[in-house]
């Protein structure tokens, strides 16, 4: 398989059609095998996947960690085709617990300085607020960004879960590259206002939460059980009736995917992928098993009927519940 590559907006580098998340490898969605999630980096890479995501609170350092050693171990040539897209700016407690967020010029400056050691690299590829800091204008976050892009370490600016007039204010002062949000089949507020703006500033869409945290995977089952630290134990999409009305949805397009014969999860990644060339899923494998399923969405092709059958089987609006729990949907500026 010959990788597909898009330009990250009308400002960024090639990247690969689909890039690889990282966080489930630092125990967001239960244990994670460490060799596993190396061994899944290292044949993302093999693959020609480029991107590789992750946040600075991911785990609090371990997952960056983990991508060092990954990278460190990857052959050269690997090595050196890797991008590396950072978030940053959560405060966490020792429990795990969400503090709020801090993107103060004075803190970007240091949540970088930390990401460059641990991630074991001269300069990290696009650095990303993780959220709108409230008490901080989004032009004084993008200007310390801007600071490090003068320096050398970093090369692109991004943004993440931020609506469009934050999206506009914030590409009035420097070059934007891509707004990371989540964006499914059963996740498509993007639509309405958010990546009308993009398209028009020429900035593109890192989608994460393709498979909606596994929920439109198809691997998911009734009554199954996450453990406390699992963000899909407190997810309100995966509580009682809400899941159950959800995995009835995925039941429908279960029966389209199986009409193509191709798996659920590789026909909700390829109507991500069916959505513009402007938009590059991040896939959040943590084994190669998954991450060869994933692959596969590429080799899938949907003509218009298939869309329209999708588009029937899984309506816009359909899901049951939020997509963030009440206090995290809070802090979401692309929620307001």
């Amino acid at each position: 398989m010959t990788m597909r590559t898009h330009s990250l907006g009308t400002t960024g580098p090639q990247v690969s059609a689909l890039g690889l998340g990282c966080m489930g490898m630092s125990g967001a969605y239960g244990e994670a095998d460490r060799a596993e999630s190396i061994a899944t980096i290292h044949a993302a890479l093999e693959a020609g996947v480029t991107l590789l995501d992750t946040g600075d609170f991911y785990g609090m350092g371990h997952n960056e960690l983990l991508i060092a050693e990954a990278l460190r171990t990857a052959p050269a040539a690997l090595r050196e085709n890797a991008l590396t897209s950072v978030k940053f700016g959560a405060h966490r407690g020792p429990d795990g617990e969400w503090l709020g967020y801090d993107a103060r010029p004075a803190a970007v400056k240091a949540w970088a300085a930390y990401s460059l050691q641990r991630l074991g690299v001269d300069h990290i590829d696009v650095y990303r607020p993780a959220r709108l800091d409230p008490n901080v204008p989004i032009e004084e976050t993008v200007g310390a960004i801007s600071e490090l892009v003068e320096k050398g370490y970093v090369r692109h600016i991004g943004l993440s879960e931020v609506g469009a007039e934050t999206i506009r204010r914030a590409a009035a002062t420097a070059p934007i590259v891509d707004l990371q949000i989540e964006y499914a089949l059963i996740s498509r507020g993007p639509e309405r206002e958010i990546l009308p703006t993009l398209r028009e500033l020429g900035i593109a869409v890192t989608a994460y939460g393709v498979l909606s945290r596994g929920l439109i995977s198809g691997h998911v089952t009734p009554g199954q059980g996450f453990g406390a630290d699992d963000f899909r134990a407190h997810s309100p999409r995966f509580q009682g009736d809400n899941l159950q009305h959800n995995l009835t949805l995925v039941e429908s397009l279960r029966k389209i995917a199986e009409e193509k014969g191709v798996s659920v999860a590789q026909i909700a990644i390829a109507w991500v992928l069916s959505r513009g060339e402007d938009i590059v899923p991040l896939i959040g494998a943590k084994t190669r098993a998954r991450l060869g399923e994933a692959l596969g969405a590429l080799d899938v092709t949907l003509d218009a009927a298939d869309l329209a059958a999708i588009e029937a089987a899984v309506p816009a609006d359909a899901a049951a519940g939020e997509r963030y729990a009440p206090a995290q949907m809070a802090m979401l500026d692309s929620e307001r």
